[in-house]
């Protein structure tokens, strides 16, 4: 155990993972980029009860601290989103239930982290950081931002057009976010969600609703979604991008063809063996001293999924689990 874990606050990275697919390779290269970037502070993996063992324990044998946790739904399991798969990403406020730690940074698991970030654990409390998003993807198609070409990325090239008041409120992507653990949150947001109807992005619409109020923006370099790459490449350096976030479709390193739209990108290529070579790096393999049980939180029962997800699409689970995040 580290002395940051000993000796000063509780801190700890956390991501989420559900289902049986693949996306287990995609905590794994995230472990792995941490202990590359030698950060202080272990990851913990907050799982549904349908991701099999032999993938829980992959993620043990990298050092993983494997909390399991309930599903959440939003009220009468709407699936109306724009990604149906979506649905379970509510299962993501749960870990605002993990009050052994103090603050947490959330990192979704197409994402990697290529500098050390520790020192964003040390921004001032009761604030929620993450980065803007961009409104220019098709799947804001029905936003008024969508529609007149407004983006909070580059407000100055499109003015929000007076008539329509104010502009909308900042907006972040919910693939990364500094947060800190609260039981009475929790119990709030849960509360909320239950009386608000849900919306196109899920969990990432309603994570800005609720924290509003207490939302701080950080760089780009926290969280590059690589649409930013070709929408808004003015405001990306990637010389000082820390954080890249691989969720455009066919981006996901562990499953890159490069044959769609954008992935023959010289820069995506590169990003994506950036990815290979933390995850296929011997020597960044977590380092066992204890007994690995002891980095194991499970609960003592399994909670079986509602049937309902199955359904979605017409596709099961696994199909939907293992797709990029919201945004």
């Amino acid at each position: 155990m580290s002395p940051a874990e000993t000796n000063g606050p509780k801190r700890a990275y956390v991501t989420f993972l559900a289902g049986n697919g693949d996306y287990w390779k995609g905590v794994v290269g995230l472990a792995k980029g941490l202990r590359k970037a030698k950060s202080a502070y272990p990851l913990v993996v907050a799982v549904l009860p349908d991701v099999p063992e032999d993938h829980l324990q992959i993620l043990h044998s990298q050092g993983c601290i494997v909390h399991a946790i309930d599903p959440v739904y939003p009220p009468e399991s709407q699936t109306q989103f724009a990604m149906a798969y979506y649905v379970i990403n509510y299962s993501k406020l749960r870990i605002w239930e993990f009050v052994e730690y103090e603050k947490m940074i959330y990192l979704d698991g197409d994402i990697q982290v290529f500098e050390n970030i520790d020192h964003l654990f040390d921004m001032p409390e009761g604030n929620f950081y993450a980065v803007m998003d961009c409104f220019c993807e098709k799947t804001w198609s029905e936003s008024p931002q969508y529609k007149i070409g407004y983006c909070q990325q580059c407000p100055e090239k499109v003015q929000w057009p007076a008539e329509l008041g104010s502009p909308p409120p900042r907006y972040f992507n919910a693939g990364m976010f500094v947060f800190e653990p609260c039981v009475l949150t929790c119990h709030d947001l849960l509360e909320t969600l239950q009386v608000t109807p849900p919306s196109l992005f899920a969990e990432q619409d309603f994570l800005n609703m609720f924290f509003r109020d207490v939302y701080s923006p950080i760089p780009p370099i926290y969280n590059l979604v690589l649409a930013m790459l070709w929408r808004h490449p003015e405001n990306v350096d990637l010389d000082k991008v820390k954080v890249v976030h691989y969720c455009a479709a066919g981006s996901k390193p562990w499953r890159y063809t490069g044959n769609e739209q954008y992935m023959e990108r010289e820069d995506i290529k590169m990003l994506v063996k950036k990815w290979w070579d933390i995850y296929d790096d011997p020597s960044l393999d977590y380092k066992n001293d204890d007994d690995v049980d002891d980095r194991v939180e499970k609960d003592d029962e399994h909670v079986k999924l509602p049937p309902f997800i199955s359904r979605l699409s017409g596709t099961d689970v696994d199909e939907q689990i293992s797709a990029p995040s919201a945004a």
